[in-house]
């Protein structure tokens, strides 16, 4: 035989390995050793191996979710006139799924190709095929009962208070000794995040978008898009997620939301009042066009019409940039006239210098507020004993319910049982949380009342100093309503928040001698 002739008969091969998972790709070589074994078979069968397809996927049985199963069939696609033998080391390497196994072999037949297993050989008999059906039918056995396994595990871990899914922004997996892989927290994505979330159930950021900015805007936060944005999508999954306020929650198997071991970013009350909001009335995105030029955009009202204002730049013939104000509504009187931005930005800045309060009165707030605070901390030890006392009722009520739920003969009423029981455990959750503060606040009094103090002192200071997302803040904090500006009399009084109504009342009291008769003039 010349050379020429072994050529000619020597078959074409391509191999085609696989591992369940990239972690037993990385660390257990099974696709080194898999695709060492098939060329010493090809070797030996005088087969040329033209090309070696990796997976480190299962694809769940269905191998068009394999790439490397995919690429493989697109190969033998590309070169129709060329009759291939598919090599792999083990029939639970081909399909672990008796009606994908099938179709697979289906598919190598539709191309003209053959298959060869190391471990199993096929034979195109009706005991051969039978064979091969029972061996098929066995390694889906053995992926179900493995799936099944490692749902019953994952569900007790679950159930016993620790999270089991991938580590969600903010967190990261570690080691730990008696808990095993537990989560921690991961700064300074936690601290950001934390920030977000709180600022969201405290009024900071009034709608989502104004929570995406303000992560958009922190560069040590994970970013989804390449542009440096994050999915509005995302925003929903971070406001809903139980997991940062310390509790793990499995709804697909049934597991009730429950304290974890993890360290929460935000309480289980900021959780629900997150909740709330979201449930509320949706309110309108601020504007992309609401920039540092025009902080003004949509909280002045034009007092023609009760519109907010919209804002531009205009271009004189001379090229030279003007900033104006101006109403866009149609069929106002004021429709399309032009209010300069200096004169509308320094009439509301007149009326932010004139919250300012004296300085002993300021100093005088200051002592206020420490007064309250040492009230409230002398009331948060009867608090506690409160909230462990309606703890111990709502177990009461949720052990009646499981018994009326054994009695139940309805579908509806034991959902209607399940359902309550679940809110029960939340609102147990939160009086839990309280309970185990002891009685002593999350932050001290300098954090939590430092930046309140300062914004009473001095608002115009914040406004002068601050970037766009501070002087939206400050214009929120600082009045009730939005502002009404006329072009012929300026800023109409505006209708002031509840501290600094408080504080103007206080500061500039109306006392005064009363004349004698009355203020009434005397009769004769």
């Amino acid at each position: 035989m010349t050379e020429g002739e072994s050529y000619q008969t020597q078959q074409s091969a391509v191999i085609y390995c696989r591992v369940s998972s990239a972690k037993q790709k990385l660390a257990g070589g099974g696709l080194d050793s898999q695709e060492h074994r098939c060329r010493q078979y090809a070797l030996s069968n005088n087969m040329d191996v033209a090309a070696v397809f990796p997976d480190d996927a299962s694809g769940g049985g269905d191998f068009m979710k394999r790439p490397g199963m995919v690429a493989l069939l697109s190969f033998l696609d590309a070169q129709p006139d060329r009759k291939y033998v598919v090599i792999f080391d083990d029939l639970k390497r081909f399909a672990r799924d008796t009606q994908f196994h099938i179709m697979l072999r289906q598919e190598f037949a539709r191309r003209g190709a053959a298959v060869e297993c190391l471990n199993f050989k096929f034979e195109d008999t009706p005991e051969g095929r039978f064979a091969e059906t029972i061996f098929a039918a066995q390694g889906e056995l053995e992926r179900e009962q493995n799936r099944r396994q490692t749902i019953q595990k994952m569900k007790a871990r679950v159930e016993k208070g620790y999270y089991v899914f991938q580590a969600p922004v903010g967190y990261r997996y570690r080691r730990d000794a008696r808990h095993g892989n537990m989560l921690v927290r991961d700064e300074p994505v936690a601290s950001i995040l934390a920030e977000a979330l709180e600022g969201y159930a405290l009024g900071r950021f009034q709608t989502q978008v104004e929570m995406k900015r303000f992560l958009e805007s922190q560069p040590a936060y994970p970013k989804d898009l390449p542009n440096g944005e994050i999915r509005n999508q995302r925003i929903q999954d971070l406001l809903t997620r139980p997991v940062y306020a310390g509790m793990v929650a499995a709804p697909s198997w049934h597991v009730s939301p429950r304290k974890g071991h993890h360290e929460p970013l935000i309480s289980v009350e900021t959780f629900q009042r997150i909740q709330e909001r979201l449930a509320g009335p949706a309110k309108a995105p601020i504007r992309k066009d609401i920039n540092a030029d025009f902080p003004l955009r949509g909280f002045v009202m034009c007092t023609d019409c009760g519109k907010p204002l919209t804002a531009c730049w205009s271009t004189s013939k001379t090229g030279k940039r003007h900033a104006y104000y101006w109403c866009k509504t149609r069929g106002c009187a004021s429709h399309r006239k032009s209010i300069r931005r200096d004169d509308l930005h320094g009439a509301v800045e007149e009326e932010l210098k004139a919250l300012q309060p004296t300085q002993s009165f300021a100093k005088l707030v200051g002592v206020m507020f420490r007064d309250a605070w040492t009230a409230r901390l002398d009331q948060a030890a009867t608090n506690v004993e409160r909230a462990k006392a309606q703890a111990q009722t709502i177990e009461r009520q949720i052990a009646k319910l499981l018994d009326r739920i054994v009695d139940a003969g309805s579908d509806s009423v034991i959902a209607a049982y399940e359902k309550r029981i679940a809110d029960l455990e939340q609102e147990k959750l939160v009086l839990d949380e309280r309970a185990s503060r002891r009685g002593k606040p999350v932050h001290a009094y300098e954090e939590m009342f430092e930046l309140a103090v300062r914004f009473l002192s001095n608002p115009w200071d914040i406004w002068a100093k601050g970037d766009l997302n501070w002087r939206r803040t400050v214009l929120r904090l600082a009045f009730a309503r939005p502002i009404t500006y006329s072009r012929k009399t300026g800023v109409r009084t505006p209708d002031l928040a509840l501290p600094f109504k408080a504080l103007r009342g206080f500061e500039m009291p109306k006392n005064g001698m009363a004349r004698w008769g009355g203020f009434e003039p005397p009769t004769p």
